[in-house]
């Protein structure tokens, strides 16, 4: 998650590029979550801080040019923000990924479990098949 003074370090093209890819994922996250895939539903708000926050430094940016008051930052403080807001998305990513992967462990694990239940069930259905054949006979 990207502070706002991080991204102001940032120019136009990076901002605008780091807005389209963060309304890209927020509406994947949405779909996720529509169709029951989501693992993680407080990512969708993390994002929607993500793409409010690049919204107002794109607007404050704008209001300074307006008025004359802009300074862009220095080729330092851009690549400075850049390594630090990379660092904080391969954070998210691994997390992501950790979150992931325990994910398919218990739906593995629960996917295990259900078999031996499906198996029991079968039984007992077998059983009940045998104890109406048993029923026929006695009537016969």
């Amino acid at each position: 998650m990207a502070s706002a003074s991080d991204l102001a370090q940032l120019d136009g093209d990076e901002l605008a590029t780091r807005l389209g890819d963060a309304r890209r994922e927020l509406f994947n996250l949405r779909f996720q979550l529509a169709t029951g895939q989501l693992d993680n539903p407080a990512r969708v708000g993390q994002v929607r801080h993500d793409v409010a926050r690049i919204l107002t430094v794109l607007r404050a940016r704008e209001i300074l040019e307006a008025e004359g008051a802009y300074v862009a930052p220095t080729a330092a403080e851009h690549q400075e923000a850049l390594a630090k807001l990379a660092a904080e998305d391969a954070e998210v990513i691994e997390r992501a990924a950790a979150r992931a992967a325990a994910a398919e462990a218990e739906s593995d694990h629960d996917h295990d479990h259900d078999h031996e239940h499906d198996d029991d069930d079968d039984d007992d259905y077998e059983d009940d098949e045998d104890e109406e054949d048993d029923d026929e006979e006695e009537e016969a």
